[in-house]
Parts: C-alpha cells; sequence; structure tokens
C-alpha cells in the first residue's frame, strides 16, 4: 500500500500557499466556484483517477501517482482538492447519495428495526469499499472540518430518522444515540477489513452490537 512521502507534504503545503484567493474559508472544502471546461475535464479525471486508486490500493495511494494518471501537475490536484480528506469526501459522495437513497426507501418500511438494521449492513459495505475509508470516517465524528464531514453530516440525518422510527416501535433502547451507532458500525467496518480471512465477521460483530441496543438489553435484535 502506497503511502504519502515528505516531498508530497511540501507539495501539499505549497499548494495551499499559493491557493488562489476567494477559495472557500474550509480549508478541507472543495471549490464550488462554476469551472471553465478544461478545469472541470481535469476534475473529473483526478475523481476517475482517485476512485481507481483507492479500491486498488486504499485511501492513502500516492497523491502525485493519481495527478500523473490523470495527466495533471500535483499543484492542479490541490487547487480542486486542497488535501487528501477533500479528494476523499469528492470520491465517496457518489457512495453516499446510494445511501441516502436507500434511508429514503427505508423510512416507511413496516418493520422500523430490520430497516434501520439493513441501512446499517449497506453502511457497513460502503465503508468497505475502499481501504481506510472507515478509518476516516471515525476520525470525521471528532473532526466536523473534515472534508469528510460532507459524508457524514448527512450520513447522521438519514440514520437519525431511522433509528428513531425503531425506537418508535419500542425496538431499541431510548438512550441510543446515532453518533455512536455509526462510529460502532465503522469500527465494525474497520475490524471487517483487517481480518478479510474472515467474511463474516462483520455480520456477526453487527448481530452482538444490535443485541446490546435492544430494548430491555438481551435476545436477538429483529432483522439481524
Amino acid at each position: 500500500m502506497a503511502t504519502e512521502t515528505a516531498g508530497q507534504r511540501r507539495a501539499e503545503r505549497a499548494a495551499a500557499a499559493h491557493a488562489p484567493a476567494g477559495k472557500p474559508a474550509s480549508p478541507d472544502a472543495p471549490a464550488v466556484r462554476p469551472m471553465r471546461a478544461d478545469a472541470r475535464r481535469n476534475y473529473e479525471r483526478l475523481l476517475a483517477e482517485a476512485r481507481t486508486a483507492f479500491t486498488e490500493h486504499g485511501t492513502d495511494s500516492s497523491l502525485e501517482d493519481i495527478a500523473r494518471r490523470a495527466g495533471v501537475g500535483i499543484g492542479t490536484l490541490y487547487r480542486h482538492f486542497p488535501n487528501r480528506t477533500a479528494l476523499m469526501g469528492a470520491v465517496f459522495q457518489g457512495e453516499v447519495e446510494a445511501l441516502l437513497c436507500y434511508a429514503r426507501e427505508l423510512a416507511d418500511a413496516p418493520q422500523p428495526c430490520t430497516a434501520l438494521v439493513d441501512w446499517l449492513r449497506a453502511l457497513i459495505t460502503h465503508a468497505s469499499t475502499y481501504r481506510g475509508l472507515s478509518r476516516a470516517l471515525m476520525t470525521a465524528y471528532a473532526d466536523k472540518s473534515s472534508g469528510m464531514a460532507r459524508c457524514r453530516v448527512p450520513l447522521g440525518e438519514a440514520g437519525s430518522a431511522l433509528l428513531a422510527r425503531a425506537q418508535q416501535a419500542g425496538a431499541v433502547r431510548r438512550d441510543v444515540v446515532i453518533g455512536d451507532l455509526l462510529q460502532l458500525t465503522n469500527g465494525i467496518a474497520l475490524a471487517a477489513e483487517e481480518s478479510p480471512d474472515d467474511p463474516e465477521l462483520a455480520d456477526r460483530l453487527l448481530t452482538l452490537t444490535l443485541r446490546g441496543l435492544k430494548a430491555g438489553g438481551t435476545g436477538r435484535e429483529a432483522g439481524a
């Protein structure tokens, strides 16, 4: 697995120091101004190459390699994505949208607890798509300025709605909060990532987690 070199870190600092005026206040937020056609093409090539690199090698893939495969310089990459987490957040946005859509589909499911469990399983699968994503999502809950916050915030809102329905149905304890639940699912995804020879590990850990969430605290969780 490739890692960032000292040269990459120096390039990142230099790019940040020479960033154009008028960029967003948050250092992790990607540019939102309308782009020229050539800038849009560079942006899309960078996203495509980053997605491939993250899938094949994990989220600590070399940013210089990503830029080179996209046919641009490292400075161009940093103008679009001020740091690695900004690039990660943009890459993962498509998967986040799919999870949000799934949450909307489950919003009126006849069994609220089963709906919550199904969505959490989908979240674990999503977090396992790219090596290092689950760790980045966990870190994002402690750093609200992170570029990954654009993934964290809408997922929290979608999960809160599903959790509230399960609590109202009496299936999940009232003291459970979505932040803790999402951290648990990211932790499960991370554990599964570190144990590739045990494909059933994530489901076993999710089942154990849900048993602890059940109202009354005993027995197997519905839908697990």
